[in-house]
This record gives structure tokens, C-alpha cells and sequence, in this order.
């Protein structure tokens, strides 16, 4: 038996996702910019998916743009942004030291073309103070990131007083969803932001797929240059396929979210609270009330994390240490760090994240094998602790 506690990373594709792409790549044969019939087929079918998809974020479908991805979508709104904002010589940007390597490696390259940025500082449970943002906004402020969730600790940002504070300067304000849409109700409108990024692998959809909704009248300059597809927004032959299978994503999520985030929050809650009574030296990092009901993250004192998630995977279990983008990186995670955790607490910490298929008895299987193998683990690594 395999137990998949990593659904922050991708979420496995819901059936009725993989039908629809199936029938999609054998039925759906059209290229949307083509105006015979089976060029209008696939234009509607894209048509359903921008209108299932506005939906489920409480937007307007002419406001979304398909990607590849969150990571696309994120550089279209910070790289778009800049480029249409240079001639007002406003180039300086806000950004947390925890949102996804999407966000800090391309501001990072804004930086190497001569914009500067200031990052956010974080309380102790890895949320923004309205008033951090307020002091670190300058004249030349141009634009505000901050991610609505955060992949690691699943802390929910007060995205919708962050950006009222940023428009009443005159900053845009970009929110990076990726790992919000569809685990909780999102609505464009009531978070007040200028752009917002999505990806359908976190919540049940193809990977390689995802959107930009934009604010209506806002202008971007495309990083894809070539057809005029998407409104000129984003160049390249839509992927049907995948996209069909976002629209059905977004769909059964707008359907299933206010029954499946409760009981994800219940279970989340036993889970954790199981593993702090039964394993000494544990602690949740992040804020417990003000995040996302699936996601625990857990510091175990006294090992490496990355043994004991080896560990776990030799019992069939998958978890993770943080983001899968920066697997295989000997680095601690920078969420942790940027919360001001110790470097040894950021490699004692484990994701757990949980999905719609997610069950109490794997939650229990897991609960009760952890006590064993941290225990094995911390005798194995007390030779080495009193050598050095």
C-alpha cells in the first residue's frame, strides 16, 4: 500500500479529468484559431474552460489568460508588468522572502535590468503585517507581490489589505494563487488584486497547464510573442487538451470545495495533533488558524528531514520537505528561514499535504509509524551529534 501526502507538489489528475483529456485528444482535432468547423470546436471547448474556470475565482472569462503554468503566469504578471511599467520610471517592487522560486528568481532577473526591491518582512508565523507594507512602499513603487498561500507552511496571506493598501499608492498588486484555487474560496473581486495566478495540477488538473487572470484594462506586455492568441496576451497554439481537463478541474472543484475543504481540515487537525502527542520534540511551523485546511508542516528535532522523508518512503508514504521546485537543494528552506526559524529547524521539517482522496486510515498508518522511525533515526544520528 502507497500512501501520497504530497499533493502540494501536484495533486493526482481526477478521473473525470483524465477522461475528458482523452476524449479530447482523439475528438477535439481543431486549432482554436482556425475558423472552419473543427477550429470553432476547439474554440468552444476553450470558451467552457475560460467560463468553468472565471467561475470558480469569481471573475470574468475575457479576463483570463491560459498558461503553461504558475510559473508562466507569475513571470507574464511581474515581467509584463515591468515592461509596460519602465517609461513611468516607477521601478522598484515589493515581494515576501516566501513566495515560490516563480516569484524571487524572476525578481532577481528584474534586478539584473536595473529594478530594485525590498523583501517583506514576516512574523514569527509567516504572515505579512499590513503595516510592514505600508512603511516599505516608495514613490517609485511600481508593484506588490505577495502569494496568497504559501506551498510549504500553508499560510494565507491578508492578500485583500495588502493590495487596498498598495492601490491607494498607486502600486499594481500581483498574488500568486497556485496553491490556493481550489482548496479554498478564492473570489478576484474581494481580494482586490490587479493579477492572480493559478495551476490546475495542484487541484486535480493536467500539469503544464494554467491561467493569469488580469484585471480588465490592465495592460501587460506579452513575454510569448508570436500568433494573437489569447487577446495578444500570450502567443502559441493553445494546449485543447489539457485545458479541457482544467475547465472539468475547476469545475468539480466549484462543486466539491465546501464539502471537501472541512473534512481536509478535520483530518489535517487529528493528524498533526497525533504526531505532536506521540513524537517528542515536534512543533508546526506557520500560522495554525490562517491557512489552507490540507497542508501541516512539521519540525522534528533532532534529525535531518530529508533522512526521515527517505525513510517514510521506504514505508510507501510521500511526503516532502518543501517545494518540489527546489528538490535536490542542500540549502534550508528559505520559507522557514524568512520566518526567522533557525537554520536547524528548517532541515528538520516536513510537508504533509493532503488531497481530496486522502482517507483517516492512511492518515492513522502514518501516524503510527513515525514514532519508530524518528526514534531510529535520532539514535542513529547521536554518535554523530557528540562526535562533533
Amino acid at each position: 500500500m502507497r500512501i501520497y501526502l504530497d499533493h502540494n507538489a501536484t495533486a493526482p489528475v481526477l478521473p473525470e479529468v483524465a477522461a475528458a483529456v482523452s476524449r479530447a485528444m482523439q475528438e477535439t482535432i481543431g486549432n482554436a484559431s482556425s475558423v472552419h468547423t473543427f477550429g470553432q470546436q476547439a474554440k468552444t471547448a476553450l470558451d467552457r474552460t475560460r467560463t468553468a474556470l472565471a467561475a470558480l475565482i469569481d471573475a470574468d472569462p475575457a479576463e483570463i489568460v491560459f498558461t503553461a503554468g504558475g510559473t508562466e503566469a507569475d513571470n507574464l504578471a511581474l515581467r509584463g508588468a515591468a515592461d509596460a511599467l519602465a517609461a513611468t520610471g516607477r521601478t522598484h517592487l515589493i515581494a515576501t522572502g516566501i513566495e515560490h522560486e516563480a516569484i524571487l528568481n524572476t525578481v532577481k532577473a528584474l534586478e539584473r535590468r536595473g529594478w530594485t526591491s525590498t523583501s517583506l518582512p514576516l512574523d514569527a508565523s509567516g504572515v505579512v503585517r499590513p503595516e510592514a507594507l505600508a512603511e516599505a512602499l516608495r514613490p517609485d513603487t511600481a508593484l506588490v507581490t505577495v502569494m496568497h498561500a504559501n506551498n510549504e507552511i500553508g499560510t494565507i496571506q491578508p492578500v485583500a489589505d495588502l493590495a487596498a493598501i498598495a492601490r491607494r499608492h498607486g502600486a499594481l498588486f500581483h498574488t500568486d494563487a497556485v496553491q490556493s484555487v481550489g482548496k479554498i474560496p478564492v473570489s478576484v473581486r474581494a481580494l482586490g488584486v490587479d493579477t492572480l495566478a493559478l495551476s490546475a495540477h495542484k487541484f486535480g488538473g493536467p500539469q503544464g497547464t494554467g491561467a493569469l487572470w488580469i484585471r480588465r484594462g490592465l495592460r501587460l506586455v506579452a513575454q510569448l510573442t508570436g500568433g494573437r492568441q489569447e487577446r495578444g496576451r500570450r502567443g502559441g497554439t493553445e494546449n485543447v487538451p489539457g485545458l479541457i481537463g482544467l475547465g472539468v478541474a475547476a469545475a468539480v472543484a466549484a462543486d466539491t470545495l465546501a464539502a471537501t475543504a472541512p473534512r481536509l481540515a478535520a483530518l489535517r487537525d487529528w493528524f498533526e495533533q497525533t504526531v505532536l502527542d506521540t513524537v517528542p520534540g515536534t512543533a508546526v511551523n506557520g500560522d495554525r488558524a490562517a491557512r489552507v485546511p490540507n497542508t501541516t508542516n512539521i519540525g522534528f528535532e533532532g534529525l535531518e528531514a530529508e533522512s526521515l522523508l527517505i525513510a517514510l518512503d521506504l514505508e510507501g508514504i510521500a511526503v516532502s520537505t518543501g517545494s518540489a521546485c527546489s528538490s535536490g537543494s542542500l540549502e534550508p528552506s528559505h520559507v522557514l528561514r524568512a520566518m526567522g526559524l533557525p537554520s536547524a529547524r528548517a532541515r528538520n521539517s516536513l510537508r504533509f499535504s493532503l488531497g481530496p482522496t486522502t482517507t483517516r486510515e492512511e492518515l492513522e498508518l502514518v501516524a503510527g509509524v513515525l514514532p519508530r522511525l524518528v526514534a531510529r533515526l535520532r539514535t542513529l544520528g547521536r554518535p554523530l551529534a557528540t562526535a562533533r
